[in-house]
């Protein structure tokens, strides 16, 4: 088991990041796509493997949080596919083996007595556009050691988010894609993500791990009510 850290705001500079990496003993850095730093135009392949290789690194890769494949908008959908298909291409060049991804619950129309997912109540034209998008993926993927791993956000168990789910056991159908366990956020969901992933420990492949307290999550390990070394046998299981 390879231990890394998540990109920090408080630097903005990839080298010093990569420094402190080694500095503390870790193996990877995962570069967040949520930073301006980060676009798949501004990430320069030649300097990254320059970095990497200066401090015995590597890299994984957080795609966008508000990534959508499965948008009703097609031009949309189509520019977030694409933005991934590049980034595939990108972790090939840097040998990056994760891409790390969140599936959205989308939007939501709020009735007097209740809210409406829009992808629960048009789950076929959502699970079709995410089955257009794993299959894409799979191809751009191809033979290359690269896994796009499903982190866990709270959603797999909500009786009003049920699509998601579904759309996970989608993904989990091809052999491109696979698991990451964020125990934080299992935590701060009533421990509701974990029977999913314990049903799927063949694909985990990756953990955010943090702490979490009630719905607070993101806390530093201590801080929180979670057991990480009990959180991390699940693992050893999946070996």
């Amino acid at each position: 088991m390879h231990f890394g850290m998540p990109t920090l705001i408080e630097i903005k500079s990839i080298n010093e990041t990569a420094a402190l990496c080694r500095e503390l003993g870790l193996k990877f850095v995962e570069l967040n796509m949520n930073l301006p730093e980060s676009q798949v135009n501004r990430l320069d392949t030649l300097r990254l493997a320059e970095i990497a290789d200066k401090y015995g690194i590597y890299y994984t890769i957080h795609l966008d949080e508000n990534l959508n494949p499965c948008d009703f908008n097609e031009r949309v959908s189509a520019a977030y596919t694409e933005t991934v298909i590049q980034t595939i291409n990108i972790a090939k060049k840097l040998n990056v083996p994760i891409l790390n991804m969140h599936l959205t619950s989308g939007v939501y129309f709020t009735l007097p007595e209740k809210k409406v997912l829009l992808f629960e109540e048009y789950t076929d034209d959502y699970l079709k556009r995410l089955t257009d998008f794993r299959d894409v993926c799979t191809a751009t993927i191809g033979n290359a050691n690269i896994k796009i791993c499903i982190e866990n956000c709270g959603d797999y168990a909500r009786v009003a988010s049920l699509f998601v789910k579904k759309g996970l056991i989608l993904l989990l159908g091809s052999p491109a894609f696979g698991l990451t366990f964020d125990v934080g956020h299992n935590a701060a969901a009533d421990y509701s993500d974990e029977s999913t992933i314990m049903e799927n420990t063949d694909r985990l492949i990756h953990f955010h791990i943090h702490d979490a307290k009630g719905k607070n999550s993101h806390l530093i390990i201590g801080d929180g009510s979670v057991d990480v070394k009990e959180r991390g046998k699940i693992d050893l299981k999946a070996q």
